[in-house]
């Protein structure tokens, strides 16, 4: 059976340029901004702006619906390509013995922090809201950075090292978007390091078992573990402490770290994927 032609969308889009990656990034965190913007309008009074994890609304509205409007975008967008086979399926570069270490570190600190969190603090159903918000976060922000990001870079002909590093730099500098919520900039930069490191183990995660799926079930996990054991976003707002997260705290150190080292020892190159 002859496979369709393209069309012209479609081949702007596979004829990967690292500024086409940039620009998918770009394009996305303005219509997230624009997103979140009108259903704050419409949905804000449900929002606890002191608090954010002070009920179940507050935290599906404050959070979960722009990355909800998100992930139904990036879904369409792939699917406009005819990327969504491609994506899905399996790596077209083997991982490496090496790269499980990133399994490893990026699953302790989600299990400390699964056991240190003040439950009790929260109730069962902000817990129950944040993890599913945090099932939405892990699939967007993976099918984009590691998804969309990934296949466009690859589709260029880019060696797996420049794939690695700017999937993982386009999703790092996407948190300077906190300066717009008022955090420090102190606080923001801080912010880019760390999720640089985090996001060179969610490329190695998915490297390693094959398949973007596990990348987001690990970062879906992450994230509302995360803010659940800090009481905040990507900053603590004085969350009861517990002895157990002073155990995961140091592991954003330890991402950062190992991203430096797996850029020595990352090779390969896919410049074409299955169809």
């Amino acid at each position: 059976m002859t496979e369709a032609r393209a069309n012209p969308w479609q081949t702007f889009w596979r004829e990967g340029r690292w500024w086409k990656a940039a620009l998918a990034v770009v394009v996305y965190l303005a219509l997230y901004r624009l997103a979140g913007a009108g259903l704050g309008a419409a949905f804000g009074d449900l929002v606890d702006t002191d608090n954010i994890f002070a009920n179940p609304a507050s935290v599906f509205f404050g959070i979960g619906s722009p990355i909800v409007v998100g992930a139904a975008l990036l879904l369409c967008f792939v699917a406009s390509i005819g990327w969504l086979r491609s994506i899905f399926s399996g790596q077209p570069v083997s991982g490496r013995w090496w790269m499980w270490i990133a399994v490893v570190l990026v699953s302790l600190p989600i299990v400390l922090r699964f056991a240190g969190i003040d439950y009790a603090g929260y109730g069962a159903g902000v817990v129950a809201t944040s993890l599913f918000v945090g099932l939405f976060i892990g699939f967007t922000e993976e099918l984009l950075y590691r998804g969309i990001v990934v296949q466009i870079l690859r589709d260029g002909g880019h060696r797996e090292w420049t794939v690695a590093v700017l999937s993982s730099l386009f999703f790092a500098l996407s948190h300077l978007l906190n300066l717009l919520s008022g955090q420090p900039l102190v606080v923001v930069l801080v912010t880019v390091v760390f999720t640089f490191g985090f996001g060179m183990m969610m490329y190695l995660v998915m490297r390693v078992t094959g398949n973007i799926v596990w990348a987001m079930v690990v970062h879906a996990l992450t994230d509302p573990t995360t803010f659940l054991a800090s009481g905040g976003i990507d900053a603590s707002n004085g969350a009861a402490h517990s002895p157990i997260l002073d155990i995961a705290a140091p592991f954003n150190y330890v991402f950062v770290l190992a991203a430096v080292v797996a850029v020595i020892f990352i090779r390969g190159r896919a410049s074409t994927r299955p169809a």
